[in-house]
């Protein structure tokens, strides 16, 4: 027996941005519904899915029940050739994505562990065990299925020939769109600033070694959102924390308390609460050096500069991304050419770009560059960009000579996706493969079915 809502919930968590889900105690008898050789499918599984549509206001009928089916089975199929091929998905990478994905809804709730266990009806430890299983199986069929789809690539007499086969009333249009690239600049923090922060976390550290309750000092002082949870950060295992941090916290045993650690956060007390293999359980105390107007100010006339520079051609912009640009910001490795986060390419529709940025970039031609524009960070803090408008197009049908890139990636996707199908073609005949008379009516699965389950 499962709950079924419940569970549904639970993997909203690794779809959706900021999952709402209300656990709830319906439950439901649950069967075996199909078997891919090793690999069983329960009618529970399909439920959850479904759970999850209507909860996004869909009205999902039989044929949304027969393609989830279908979906499962074919992630169920790649699970089971993952582990005779012997792929290879270790407990750090279960873990490691199991911290991420809990982070980023926890960063969302403000890292309130109340609000998180009042939505899903657990705490965030027994969420985590929970959903484990699940994230193996997950990771396995996700690096099955990229083992056999990545190596296939498409030339350009197939994105010519792709495009030509595209019906000419099927072609997407597109919406008025540009391609930015940015220069990032954080403030540096002055010596006097920096002075008055490091003062105060060694008075903090001063009244720990005197007694003091970590946690309400946390609450007190902590200059981030983990305070109001008297500074834990949750689990996490490698690679989620800046090496400063990480590299205190990991050599802490249970209860030890770090010396202060200087980050480009500001400054760190660390408590190690408790260690379970690979992974780390912390709380901290934070305190931010304060950016100055001067510093502002310095940072924006920096900009000016850099801006100069490239306007009177004595580097290029990418040249000026690498040799000045904040490299922790995701464009940085891209050449300063910005990602738009709902697509993940590089075009942005003017809906889609920030207002201040389309404000200065409005009346600009291709190739030239904003003012510095300020702006605030997720943290709070304020700082300076420069934006360089490197393309912009009208509305259109799509073509090759504006669309090259993205007609090239669709066409690398059916390739791949028909790689994928006659792999699994090539699999169904080999495998071991039962599936329940209640889905007999389901065209799409008419070419999995070996023979049917059969009960008294």
């Amino acid at each position: 027996m499962k709950k079924m809502i419940l569970k549904s919930a639970i993997f909203s968590l690794f779809v959706i941005s900021y999952p709402l889900l209300q656990a709830q105690d319906t439950i439901v008898l649950d069967k075996i519904i199909a078997k891919v050789g090793g690999e069983v499918i329960f009618h529970s599984d399909v439920e959850e899915q479904m759970a999850m549509m209507r909860e996004r206001k869909a009205t999902p009928g039989d044929a949304e029940r027969c393609l989830i089916l279908e979906s499962l089975m074919a992630q169920a199929m790649l699970v089971h050739y993952a582990k005779i091929d012997s792929v290879e998905v270790t407990d750090d990478q279960v873990e490691s994505e199991i911290d991420s994905r809990m982070n980023q809804i926890l960063s969302m709730m403000n890292n309130d562990r109340k609000m998180f266990q009042d939505v899903y009806g657990q705490t965030v430890s027994e969420m985590r065990e929970q959903v484990k299983d699940d994230m193996l199986r997950k990771l396995l069929a996700d690096k099955m299925r990229a083992e056999i789809m990545n190596k296939v690539g498409v030339t350009p007499s197939e994105v010519v020939d792709f495009y030509h086969r595209i019906p000419a009333d099927s072609l997407p249009y597109f919406n008025a769109e540009v391609e930015l690239a940015e220069i990032v600049i954080k403030p540096k923090v002055n010596q006097e600033e920096r002075a008055k922060a490091l003062q105060k976390i060694n008075s903090i550290k001063d009244q720990i070694k005197a007694g003091a309750d970590f946690e309400e000092l946390a609450r007190k002082y902590s200059d981030d959102g983990s305070a109001k949870d008297g500074g834990n950060l949750g689990w996490t295992t490698r690679g989620n924390f800046v090496p400063e941090f990480e590299g205190a916290a990991f050599q802490l045993e249970k209860g030890q308390i770090s010396d202060v650690v200087e980050s480009e956060f500001g400054f760190h007390i660390i408590q190690l609460i408790e260690r379970r293999v690979n992974s780390i359980n912390t709380r901290h105390i934070l305190i931010r050096p304060r950016i100055t107007d001067p510093d502002l100010e310095k940072t924006k006339n920096k900009l000016d500069s850099i801006k100069h520079l490239i306007e009177i051609d004595t580097m290029t912009f990418a040249d000026a991304v690498h040799k000045f640009g904040d490299k922790k910001v995701q464009s940085f490795s891209n050449n300063g050419r910005m990602i738009n986060p709902k697509t993940s390419n590089t075009f942005f529709e003017t809906g889609d770009v920030d207002s201040e940025i389309f404000f200065n970039i409005d009346t600009l031609s291709v190739g030239e560059i904003t003012p510095p524009i300020q702006y605030r960070t997720p943290l709070g803090d304020y700082e300076y960009k420069i934006v360089q408008l490197q393309g912009r197009t009208s509305p259109h049908l799509a073509n090759l000579k504006q669309d090259y890139s993205r007609i090239q990636d669709a066409a690398r996707e059916s390739k791949r996706n028909l790689a994928f199908g006659d792999w699994l073609s090539k699999k169904l005949a080999s495998t071991y493969i039962l599936i329940d008379p209640q889905y007999r009516q389901c065209p799409n699965i008419e070419h999995w079915q070996a023979k049917w389950m059969s009960y008294n």
